[in-house]
C-alpha cells in the first residue's frame, strides 16, 4: 500500500518519547514515522505518495469509548427518545404524538425519561399515560436503564395479577393504598415486558446500527467498546449485524464486544473468545450486573441512603450465584466486566474476584461511582481496571448528594483519587444514557459541572487536567482490551487512527472551549472515515 503523509498538524502523540510531532507517515494502516513536516516530505515524499494538509489543526491518538451500548443509539433512532425533557407535561404529550402515529395495539416504546429534570412533578401516573396512550401497549425506560414506565395495556400483555412472578431483583411498583401497579417498573422485572414486545426486524436492526456506528466516528470516536447482545436479538445476530457493518462493509469504527453473562454458552458453541476477531472487531469480556442505579435507590451501598434510612438498594444476585457466573467466564478464560455503582456491590465483586486467578485480559469495574479507601486499594491492581463515565457528574449532580449524603460524597466520582492511587481508569459515556460525544465526557472530567454552571466543580479536588482527561479517552482507552501496544498513542508501528479537532484543546484559555470544539476529522487506519463539511 502507498505512503501516506498527514503534514502540517499539530500531532499530540501521548507518546514519552516524541510527545509532539508537526507530520506523520502512514503505511499499511499503521504509523510508519514521524517529525517535522520538513523531514517527512525530504525522506517520503515520492510522485507516488498521498499528502494530507492538516492546516495546522491539533490531532490527538484516536478517541476511544470504553463503555457504551451503540445498540442503545440505534434504537433511539427507532423508538421515542425524551431524553433531556424536563417537564412531565411535555413528557405526556410526546407520548400522545407518539401513540396518535401508531396502529392499534402497536407497542410504543421509548427511552430517556428523567423525573429529576421534572419541574412540574414526578414521573407520570398509570393513568396519565392511560389517558395519553388508550390504544397501544407502552413501555418507556428511564435515561438509567433501571427502570421503566408501563401503562395498563402492557401490564395486560403480560397477564399481569397480584401473584405475578417476578425475575430476580426486580419489582412492579404498588401503589401502597390500592396495592395496584403504579406503572414503575423496577430491574429485571422490565424482562417481563420485553419478552412480550415484536422484535425489530434483522434489516431495521442493522440499518439502525448502521446510523449508529456513523454517528459515532461522526463524535471522533475511532474506537467503541460496546455492550448490546440483549438488544440486539442475542450473541449470534449481534455479531452477525457488527461483521456485516464493519468487516463486509468496511464503515470503520473499531469495535469490541462486551457479551452478556447469559450468552456465555453461546460463546463457547461458537468457539468464541475474548480476543476473538481482528483489529476491527473483536469479543471481549463477559458483562455482569451486580447492582442498580442512584436514581431510583437501586446501587447497593454498605450504609443506608442518606434520604432513605432503611433503604441500601439492590443486589442483581446472591453471592452464591454471582461466584458461579463469574466462575462459569473463568472456565472459558474470559475476563468480567461488571456494573458496580455502589460501594457493597463492588466489594461484592471484588471478594469473588479474589478467589480466582486472573486470566490473561484485565477484568472490569464499571462505573464504580461511590467508593472506600481500601476499595480503592483492592482495585490498584495490574489485572483490574476501573471503566468510569465522567460525564455523570452532570447527570448526576446536585441530587446525588441527598442520596450519599456529605461523607460518602468525598469518594463519590472521585476521579482524580482513582488515577493517583495507580487505578487502570479508561474513559466512556454509557451513551446512551449520557451523550456519546467524548468532549463532553472530557470537559465533565476537567471541570465537574455542568455546561452553564459557575460553581467551582462538584468537589473540585477530584478535577483532572486536560492532559489526564484526554488520555482517559485515548492512551487508556487500549488498556481493558489488551491492545496498549497497537493503539492508544501516535507511535511507529501502531494502528494510525486520529482525530482532529477545531480548536486546540490544549491551549484553551477555558475548558468551555470545548463546548463549540468540534471534530474536523476522525481517521481510522490512516482513511478519514469523518470530514466535518
Amino acid at each position: 500500500m502507498l505512503k501516506k503523509i498527514f503534514k502540517n498538524g499539530l500531532f499530540y502523540t501521548f507518546d514519552p518519547i516524541k510527545p509532539f510531532v508537526e507530520a506523520v507517515v502512514v503505511e499499511n494502516g499503521r504509523f510508519f514515522d514521524m517529525g517535522t513536516t520538513e523531514q517527512m516530505l525530504l525522506h517520503w515524499g515520492r510522485a507516488d505518495c498521498s499528502i494530507v494538509d492538516m492546516q495546522g489543526k491539533a490531532v490527538t491518538p484516536g478517541l476511544i469509548d470504553s463503555h457504551l451500548h451503540l445498540s442503545g443509539i440505534a434504537k433511539n433512532f427507532l423508538s421515542l427518545d425524551v431524553t433531556g425533557v424536563t417537564t412531565k407535561r411535555e413528557f405526556l404529550e410526546r407520548i400522545r404524538i407518539k401513540a396518535n402515529s401508531l396502529q392499534k395495539g402497536e407497542w410504543l416504546l421509548g427511552w430517556g425519561w428523567d423525573e429529576n429534570l421534572f419541574t412540574d412533578g414526578t414521573y407520570p401516573t398509570i393513568q396519565e399515560l392511560d389517558h395519553v396512550a388508550p390504544n397501544c401497549p407502552l413501555f418507556i425506560s428511564r435515561i438509567c436503564g433501571h427502570a421503566s414506565l408501563v401503562n395498563t395495556q402492557a401490564l395486560e400483555g403480560i397477564n399481569y395479577h397480584a401473584a405475578v412472578s417476578i425475575p430476580e431483583g426486580g419489582a412492579i411498583v404498588l401503589d401502597e393504598g390500592t396495592k395496584q401497579p403504579t406503572g414503575l417498573i423496577l430491574e429485571s422485572a422490565s424482562q417481563l415486558f420485553t419478552e412480550q414486545i415484536p422484535y425489530y426486524s434483522y434489516g431495521d436492526l442493522k440499518k439502525s446500527m448502521r446510523r449508529a456506528i456513523h454517528f459515532a466516528m461522526e463524535k471522533g470516536l475511532t474506537g467503541a467498546h460496546s455492550n448490546d447482545p440483549v438488544y440486539l436479538g442475542g450473541l449470534h445476530q449481534t455479531y452477525q449485524i457488527y461483521d456485516e457493518l464493519l468487516n463486509d462493509e468496511n464503515l470503520g469504527l473499531r469495535c469490541n464486544l462486551l457479551i452478556d453473562h447469559m450468552f456465555m454458552d453461546d460463546l463457547k458453541e461458537r468457539g468464541m473468545y475474548t480476543g476473538y476477531g481482528n483489529e476491527t472487531l473483536q469479543i471481549g469480556a463477559v458483562k455482569i450486573f451486580a447492582d442498580g442505579a442512584f436514581g431510583r435507590r437501586t446501587a447497593l451501598l454498605s450504609e443506608p441512603y442518606h434520604d432513605a434510612p432503611d433503604h441500601f438498594g439492590e443486589a442483581m444476585f446472591d453471592q452464591e450465584t454471582l461466584y458461579e457466573i463469574v466462575r462459569k467466564a473463568r472456565d472459558l478464560s474470559m475476563p468480567i466486566a461488571v456494573h458496580t455503582i455502589g460501594d457493597q456491590a463492588l466489594e461484592n465483586v471484588l471478594d469473588i474476584l479474589d478467589q480466582f486467578s486472573a486470566v490473561s485480559y484485565r477484568d472490569r469495574l464499571i462505573h464504580v461511582q461511590v467508593l472506600r479507601k481500601e476499595l480503592i486499594e483492592r482495585l490498584a491492581l495490574p489485572s483490574r481496571i476501573a471503566d468510569i463515565q465522567p460525564r455523570f457528574i452532570v447527570g448526576d449532580f446536585p441530587w446525588v448528594q441527598e442520596r450519599l449524603g456529605k461523607e460518602r460524597i468525598e469518594f463519590a466520582y472521585a476521579w482524580k483519587t482513582l488515577i493517583d492511587s495507580q487505578v487502570i481508569c479508561a474513559g466512556g459515556s454509557d451513551s446512551p444514557i449520557e451523550p456519546i460525544d467524548p468532549l463532553l465526557g472530557i470537559h465533565a472530567s476537567i471541570t465537574r459541572k455542568a455546561p452553564g454552571q459557575t460553581h467551582n466543580g462538584w468537589n473540585e479536588k477530584e478535577k483532572l487536567s486536560v492532559e489526564e482527561a484526554f488520555k482517559l479517552f485515548t492512551v487508556m482507552g487500549a488498556y481493558p482490551t489488551n491492545e496498549e501496544t497497537i493503539k492508544g498513542t501516535i507511535s511507529r508501528g501502531k494502528l494510525a487512527d486520529m482525530t482532529v479537532y477545531s480548536q486546540n484543546p490544549f491551549e484553551m484559555e477555558e475548558a468551555d472551549e470545548l463546548l463549540t470544539t468540534q471534530i474536523e476529522k476522525t481517521i481510522i487506519g490512516g482513511e478519514i472515515r469523518f470530514q466535518k463539511q
